[in-house]
């Protein structure tokens, strides 16, 4: 169990043999060639658009000719958003390159920049842009976070830096988590509000498998949140908007439904007692091993409070092996974003 917070063609030589009698057992052993982690960097961007896509979140449309270098990665692409104290820059941050968070930790709080994660909904790299959905938690009611509050007001013409990766790959080290097992034939994601982008820009990027299922549950504040998304054959997409009511009434349920009628889970049966999470302590994040074989998939993002309760309902109550599901806490009440 991981935890976290964070040849060019060449000329024709002949037939390819494929008879391995009189090769010795070690040479059938091909190690692939260790991956090299891509640079984190930051990008100097402009709003080149805004658009509210629902009453709880706005689209940033972000460009700029450092963003034709971005290592967009797909899925579940985190990036950060690195917003100034109000009447200050970033520059002296920015300078300091990848040798950035040290000094970022010396700062005095009233220098620090805000440095805030986001998800990428979508990268158009040829054309040198990003979108990136941004809830406004707490907008209308005057207690929003710095990103949320910045993101609110944003017009185009605004400027923004950006910390991503400088190269294209994916995986962990570009920020992205969802990596279900290729022997995953039932795939399960269950998110609220914030990681909406990330689920759709999943669910968009999936390749059409015949037989697989997938069921995506998303919980948004209002029936206005829902969106259209453009998924494969296969995928089945359900809206839960709370309209008032209490965060993951009605998301636990509806992924304990799903759970049992996909044949991950069942209610006869009981599993292991997970240890404690301190919320006050840290991040709630557990993600299966990405070399894991399992035939099923379970990627669970949202409200930390409430990923807290279903880690707890899945594997203990349900007996969800935990090396079949991913849990990720995106944010906390009470916390600022």
């Amino acid at each position: 169990m991981n935890r976290r917070p964070h040849g060019s063609a060449s000329e024709d030589r002949g037939p390819l043999v494929t008879t391995t009698e009189a090769l010795p057992a070690e040479a059938l052993v091909v190690e692939a060639p260790p991956v090299e982690a891509p640079g984190w960097r930051f990008f100097d961007t402009v709003v080149t658009g805004v658009r509210r896509i629902g009453p709880s979140t706005v689209r940033l449309t972000l460009g700029g000719p450092e963003l034709a270098t971005f290592g967009a990665a797909g899925d579940d692409q985190r990036i950060k958003f690195v917003i100034p104290q109000p009447g200050r820059d970033v520059g002296d941050l920015v300078a300091h390159g990848a040798d950035w968070y040290p000094y970022y930790c010396s700062m005095a709080d009233e220098v620090r920049p805000f440095v805030r994660t986001y998800t990428v909904r979508a990268a158009r790299v040829d054309r040198a842009e990003i979108d990136v959905d941004v809830v406004l938690h707490g907008v209308d009611e005057g207690h929003a976070g710095p990103a949320a509050t910045w993101a609110a007001g944003a017009v185009p013409g605004d400027r923004l830096v950006v910390l991503g990766p400088d190269r294209p790959g994916t995986g962990r080290m570009w920020g992205v988590e969802w990596a279900p097992p290729a022997t995953a034939h039932t795939l399960l994601l269950a998110a609220d509000e914030t990681a909406v982008p990330a689920v759709s820009a999943i669910l968009e990027g999936l390749a059409e498998v015949p037989g697989r299922r997938v069921v995506a549950l998303l919980e948004v504040p209002e029936p206005g949140d829902e969106q259209v998304l453009d998924v494969p054959a296969g995928v089945t997409v359900r809206w839960l908007p709370r309209s008032g009511r209490v965060r993951g009434e009605l998301l636990v349920p509806a992924v304990h439904a799903a759970l049992c009628d996909l044949g991950i889970a069942s209610a006869e049966r009981s599993g292991e007692v997970v240890e404690d999470v301190d919320l006050d302590a840290g991040l709630l994040w557990e993600v299966p091993d990405p070399d894991a074989t399992a035939g099923c998939y379970a990627w669970l993002a949202g409200e930390a409070g409430v990923v807290k309760q279903l880690r707890r309902h899945l594997v203990t109550d349900l007996g969800v092996p935990r090396n079949e599901v991913a849990f990720m806490g995106y944010w906390r009440v009470g916390v600022s974003g």
